[in-house]
């Protein structure tokens, strides 16, 4: 199969991005870790960080392993799969993990040596942060195109030239996603039970008890607490984004290939075009990244306006670049996808400023909240659960808009709902995906900075640094509780876009598996068609034929499970973190009641106890709700059909969505309800209020950090198994 030669951008983006990662990896390592006690600290977190990590991945790899055995059993024995799946599926895995790994390695080194930064200047300390949280995402964009760029390269050497090569090439690499999907979900899920394990035992009996900082080196839980932010927040997100990212540049991919399937020559241009703007987006994030600069006494509107500086200009100049990308692959409509990877970016932009808007302390909702405090912990609670029902509005109109707007684009505004309208129509969907995604290497840069200086504030109030440090350490570690807000609303709103891709393309992966049954000997007939033809059926014509409708009974059993399954999953992470957090609480409580002296500071509290305990539930608990995701799609394509799996998608996707936009920005905005008070308002640390804000925060732990940016991926999860157990599914009729 001939290869564009404009293809070989993609390899060279990916490595680009991991030779600017590794750059700026090394400049941060050249920076000094501080005083003695500075550089203990960090690394009694980074040596947890890493215990915790290769624990996760020695359960994962068992996971992988059985999962990939049952896969090779469905390609080479049932024939029902086709056989490079079990291979792409590892890859995915793996290079999901790498770069969560890369990442988190960058931030456990990175926290005391922003902390040190800052003794410097404001600056400094958020340069020395954002450049290594740009490692993590150079790291995920970086190694997300080479996967993509190695599998294309092999596949296409594999198999023949032709429009259904393509079709069965990019529905191939698809399954890849899985893998990445799988290992996202353990990350997330494992971190956030973690993470807010500690962080609530941490703020339970230390702030609220006994009344002594955040972050206090008195507190045994509060290494554990830092080791969590690296897990849960780096690693875990990391994951999460690479699977996003490569999932919309997939998907888009696969639709191009169905889309463009009798265009000729156009068709291997409309599949490596989302490669393409990935990787000229790699480029222009670089850009961005160099401009993020703040000057000394910098309020949190200065450090806000400085990283929207270095996302905004990445984004206008990946957009302006797109319309010369298309226009030189000579792409019927070029105009029309131009805008609608437009609408993509602007989408990703405003959800972006609508959780900022909900979430930050410099604006009314979060500064209502802390208001709220003045009549105690309940009104906090329920002002917090109102402003994120609220803040639900901006990112699902936003999104709702976005699909219209690119759906309509791409097909220039035929609304025939013809089977050639549809497809170039979801294909607009798709790649307005990939313009949202497009510059992730800066936008997941400043997610994942919060934890970097998360800890780095922790490090600086363990080491007893200057107050002068500390207030520049504060006020970096604000700002980072905003950018992991905006930061998980910009994943959810890439989420729902990419698992709206990936619905059609699983029509995609159907019609394949029944090209399959076809020339294994197997029929397939209906009233309405009689005999069907697979090889020749249009979308319509297969949704005809399943009677995928809203009259259909199990379309709508099907909606209810996906609308469930998003409750259930969520009611699981919460009630894993509770269990977790009793035990934390527990040991803390006992600490200070057995170890003498540690309260005035002469004991030294058994750090690795809280560690321990973190550890090995976040181990215990994320197996079954992870497992359950996968089970899910499996049952109901085996007991419904492929009808009861459309509306189980559909089903999972809306109610998803929005519950994940509640709880993050709920989370959120409690956060920064609380370091508010903290900054000397209604009584500042130590009062009534702040204990309400501590509990308000205590609650949106686990709904920011572990159920609700879990959701973003059970939505894409569901949709990959349903993928990859397509051949399954049509087996069974």
């Amino acid at each position: 199969m001939n290869i564009p030669f404009v293809f070989w951008l993609v390899p060279v983006a990916s490595l680009c991005a991991l030779t600017m990662a590794w750059f700026f990896f090394r400049q941060m390592m050249q920076e000094e870790e501080g005083t003695p006690r500075m550089a203990e600290i960090a690394d009694h977190v980074r040596r947890g960080a890493m215990a915790y990590l290769k624990q996760q991945y020695r359960v994962v790899l068992i996971v992988f392993i059985v999962l990939a055995i049952i896969f090779a059993f469905m390609a080479y024995v049932l024939k029902v799969q086709n056989p490079w799946v079990p291979f792409a599926f590892l890859t995915g895995g793996f290079f999901s993990g790498l770069a969560g790994f890369f990442g988190m390695k960058t931030a456990t080194y990175a926290s005391a040596r922003t902390a040190n930064a800052a003794r410097r200047s404001m600056d400094q300390g958020l340069r020395v942060a954002f450049r290594s949280g740009a490692v993590m995402g150079l790291v995920v964009v970086g190694l997300g195109l080479l996967d993509i760029a190695l599998w294309f390269l092999i596949l296409t050497s594999v198999y023949d030239s032709g429009s259904t090569a393509l079709i069965t090439i990019t529905t191939t690499m698809l399954t890849f996603g899985m893998g990445a999907s799988t290992q996202a979900l353990f990350a997330r899920v494992g971190g956030g039970i973690y993470t807010k394990a500690a962080d609530v035992g941490a703020d339970l009996v230390g702030k609220v008890e006994a009344n002594i900082p955040e972050d206090d080196p008195r507190n045994p839980a509060t290494i554990a607490d830092n080791v969590g932010d690296n897990v849960g927040d780096v690693a875990g997100m990391g994951a999460d984004l690479y699977e996003s990212y490569c999932g919309s540049i997939l998907s888009t991919a696969a639709l191009g290939a169905t889309a463009f399937a009798a265009s000729g020559e156009l068709q291997i241009k409309a599949v490596i075009a989302p490669m393409i703007i990935a990787a000229v987006g790699i480029f222009l994030s670089l850009i961005g990244i160099f401009l993020v600069r703040t000057k000394e006494g910098a309020t949190m509107k200065d450090l806000l306006h400085s990283l929207g500086v270095g996302t905004n200009v990445s984004a206008i100049l990946i957009a302006i670049a797109t319309f010369l990308i298309l226009y030189l692959l000579g792409i019927d409509n070029w105009l029309g996808l131009s805008f609608s990877v437009v609408t993509g970016l602007v989408a990703g932009v405003i959800i972006g400023q609508g959780t900022e808007y909900y979430t930050s302390h410099s604006y009314k909702p979060t500064q209502k909240i802390a208001e709220a405090s003045q009549t105690g912990s309940a009104t906090v609670i329920i002002k917090g659960i109102g402003t994120g029902m609220i803040s639900t509005m901006i990112p699902v109109v936003t999104i709702s808009v976005a699909i219209m707007l690119s759906y309509l684009c791409a097909n220039r505004f035929d609304l025939s709902m013809s089977a050639s309208s549809i497809s170039h129509g979801l294909y607009g969907i798709g790649i307005a995906a990939v313009g949202m995604l497009s510059t992730l290497g800066i936008t997941l840069a400043t997610d994942a900075y919060g934890p970097i200086a998360d800890n780095a504030g922790g490090n600086a109030e363990m080491s007893e640094l200057e107050p002068e440090v500390r207030k520049r350490t504060d006020a970096l570690d604000a700002l980072g509780n905003t950018t992991a807000a905006t930061g998980k609303g910009f994943a959810i709103g890439s989420a729902a876009l990419t698992a709206l891709a990936l619905l059609a393309s699983y029509v995609e992966e159907i019609k394949i598996a029944m090209v399959r049954g076809v020339e294994n000997g197997q029929t397939y007939v209906s009233e309405a068609f009689g005999q069907f033809d697979p090889s020749t059926a249009t979308m319509n014509d297969f949704m005809e034929f399943f009677q995928v409708t809203l009259m259909n009974p199990k379309v709508l059993v099907g909606a209810f499970i996906g609308g469930m399954a998003a409750f259930l999953f969520c009611g699981l992470t919460m009630g894993a973190v509770g269990r977790a957090a009793q035990s934390m609480v527990e040991e803390v409580r006992r600490q200070f009641r057995e170890i003498k002296g540690i309260l005035e500071g002469k004991g030294t509290p058994d750090y690795s106890r809280c560690v321990e305990i973190s550890t090995r539930s976040a181990q215990h608990e994320m197996i079954f709700p992870s497992l359950l995701a996968i089970a899910i799609p499996i049952i109901v394509g085996i007991v419904l059909g492929v009808a009861g799996v459309m509306g189980l998608l559909v089903g999972g996707l809306t109610a998803g969505f929005t519950l994940a936009v509640f709880m993050a920005n709920s989370g959120g905005a409690w956060d920064n309800a609380k370091k508010m008070v903290e900054e000397g308002n209604f009584g500042g640390k130590g009062s009534a209020c702040h204990k309400a804000t501590i509990v308000g925060d205590t609650v949106g732990d686990p709904f920011k950090d572990t159920s609700g940016p879990s959701l973003n991926i059970l939505i894409k999860l569901m949709s990959m198994v349903s993928i990859v157990m397509a051949g399954l599914t049509v087996a069974l009729i």
